[in-house]
């Protein structure tokens, strides 16, 4: 018996119309799946009732994979798949094992030989980095900074020194009820000629990007990043460009 297909879907980075972020073969292909693994059912729900309002989404299979899946339970995940069943990965945002849970089970689905299909959607990390403005040629994405203040300074100092020494943009992000406390130190730490950019909102009506040195930052007026997702990219050089 052939096994199924993994297909990760990526999902909205929040409300507003599919038809703006997602193909239609994409959709196509969601409404062809009848079992999905997700993140968080509700929210999956709400987004499997936008991509297919014919289907009853009370009819779909929801697994759940997160952070607190337990290991021992990815292999059961994996069982539809080796059964020849076909089955939708969905990530809570963006894209499907990106700076998400959903990473170990793909490496598992390669482990078992289970053919694996990226489709197309929203990347939060790479549409920061398109419109950042900053060195799209060589970057690394760190995912979240530490919590422990003298930690995440510590990290601060080590992501610009890094991006100086390699030409490197650094990514990150945080918890968006923190983003604030991020950006006030890193424009307190960095040097004032680092390039600093805010993505926040992506693809959303309040989009908000803004390139800026530290210098630039240290004057004031920022924008108001409370409990909205933001992704924070460092780049720092010799001299401005």
């Amino acid at each position: 018996m052939a096994f199924g297909t993994l297909y990760l879907i990526p999902a909205p980075l929040g409300e507003g119309e599919l038809d703006w972020i997602l193909p239609v073969g994409v959709q196509q292909r969601i409404n062809l799946l009848e079992r999905f693994i997700v993140e968080h059912p509700k929210t999956a729900r709400h987004f499997l009732k936008q991509a297919n309002p014919l289907r009853a989404v009370q009819v779909l299979k929801l697994e759940v994979l997160n952070e607190h899946t337990p290991a021992n339970e990815i292999e059961a995940l994996l069982a539809p798949l080796l059964a020849g069943e076909d089955v939708g990965l969905l990530s809570e945002a963006g894209c499907p094992a990106v700076a998400d849970p959903g990473g170990v089970l793909v490496r598992r689905a390669h482990r078992k030989h289970i053919r694996v299909v990226p489709l197309v959607g929203p990347s939060a990390i790479l549409l920061a980095l398109m419109a950042s403005g900053l060195n799209g040629q060589r970057f690394r994405f760190h995912g979240y900074l530490p919590i422990d203040l003298a930690e995440r300074a510590k990290k601060i100092a080590q992501l610009e020194k890094t991006s100086l020494a390699a030409d490197e943009t650094q990514i990150f992000i945080e918890t968006p009820y923190r983003n604030q406390k991020l950006l006030e130190a890193l424009v307190q730490q960095c040097h004032v000629k680092t390039s600093l950019c805010v993505a926040c909102n992506l693809t959303q009506a309040d989009e908000l990007v803004l390139t800026r040195t530290v210098h630039e930052w240290q004057q004031g007026n920022w924008p108001e990043l409370h409990k909205k997702p933001t992704v924070f990219l460092l780049y720092a050089q010799k001299q401005a460009q």
